[in-house]
């Protein structure tokens, strides 16, 4: 047998006795904080629809891309369409790294305008990623003849609304300023749930969802063609509504589309997570990149895929930046939006 000499001998034994010798690497604190651990996902909306579909699937899959593989556990807290579950976030929610939250896509825009309720900074949260830029869109049923948004400038088109101060009833008030719709609002549903059925019985003639929304909980309705989308609320438009107009594209001056495009600036953050605020940036960080793994991850693209949900997904940097840059709009700009939205 050949006998190891110098270096040679030394490494050998290393590795023949590595077993018995105390190990000097450094342990992840991340993976140590997280292992044996749950996070919960608060979900603003019930059960059943698009916020809390998909939610529920970056829950199944986001656990086994954050070190420590932390359990994932869903929450649904509706109230306030979106108030009380980011109020209790900012508020209630532990700091350090096991709270994600399903945060409804017009809480920035609804802070800048100086809407009740907010206890909350959406720039103080870390936005860990964003799953879908897809559109919102304003829907007329079928049987109020109505398919076009000049039909809708023509004749009066009851939408109905959850809440009083939310996107629902942002985007038809502004496009009837700006735009000259005939929109008629009926606000005070408790969700979009509840606003489906008011069309289906006849009760309102139209509402406002998200394109993503509508593929994913209607997709019968979409071929049946009984919903027709007559306008979009995007910085551009989707390449699946190329012949659909923007809401930008309707306004008729040039400080009218400045306030549509603020109104608009929250779709690529449509479907976004966020945590607490006072996190450590070690964890926010393994958080922003376990989103990001799980976007690619093959079974959650697969079940996403089966589910019908659109994917167009954005990481937590970019999320971040575009809702502080909703949260800090020009004051005329703001202005002129709330006193459209207000009726002054």
């Amino acid at each position: 047998m050949r006998a190891f000499t110098g270096g040679s001998f030394v490494v050998a034994a290393f590795l023949a006795l590595g077993g018995l010798a105390p190990s000097t690497a450094a342990g992840d604190p991340v993976a140590d904080f997280y292992r044996g651990k749950s996070i919960g996902m608060i979900i603003a909306t019930a059960p059943g629809g698009d916020y809390d579909l998909r939610a529920r699937l970056v829950a199944r899959h986001i656990g086994r891309h954050i070190p420590g593989n932390p359990a994932i556990v869903p929450r649904n807290m509706p109230g306030g369409v979106g108030i009380q579950a980011a109020n209790y976030m900012a508020n209630v929610a532990a700091q350090d790294g096991t709270s994600l939250h399903a945060i409804m896509q017009n809480m920035s825009t609804h802070q800048a305008l100086g809407g009740g309720g907010v206890e909350f900074d959406t720039r103080k949260f870390f936005w860990i990623g964003n799953t879908t830029d897809t559109p919102n869109t304003i829907a007329s049923w079928h049987t109020t003849g109505i398919k076009t948004i000049q039909d809708a400038m023509a004749r009066e088109l009851v939408i109905g609304a959850p809440g009083t101060a939310t996107a629902s009833v942002y985007y038809p008030k502004s496009l009837n300023e700006m735009a000259g719709t005939r929109f008629k609002i009926v606000t005070g549903y408790p969700g979009g749930n509840q606003v489906n059925l008011a069309m289906e019985r006849g009760e309102v003639g139209g509402r406002i969802n998200s394109w993503a929304s509508w593929k994913a909980t209607k997709p019968d309705w979409l071929a049946e063609k009984k919903i027709f989308m007559i306008v979009q609320i995007a910085l551009k438009r989707h390449p699946e509504l190329a012949g659909v107009p923007t809401a930008i594209e309707l306004a008729r001056t040039e400080e009218d589309k400045a306030v549509m495009t603020f109104l608009s600036a929250d779709i690529p953050i449509s479907r976004a997570y966020v945590t607490t605020p006072g996190v450590p940036k070690d964890r926010v960080q393994a958080l922003r990149r376990a989103f990001d793994a799980t976007m690619k991850d093959t079974e959650f693209v697969a079940e996403a895929k089966k589910l019908n949900m659109d994917m167009s997904p954005s990481t937590g940097e970019e999320a971040q930046r575009y809702a502080d840059l909703i949260a800090n709009t020009p004051a005329p700009i703001l202005a002129r939006a709330k006193a459209i939205i207000e009726g002054k």
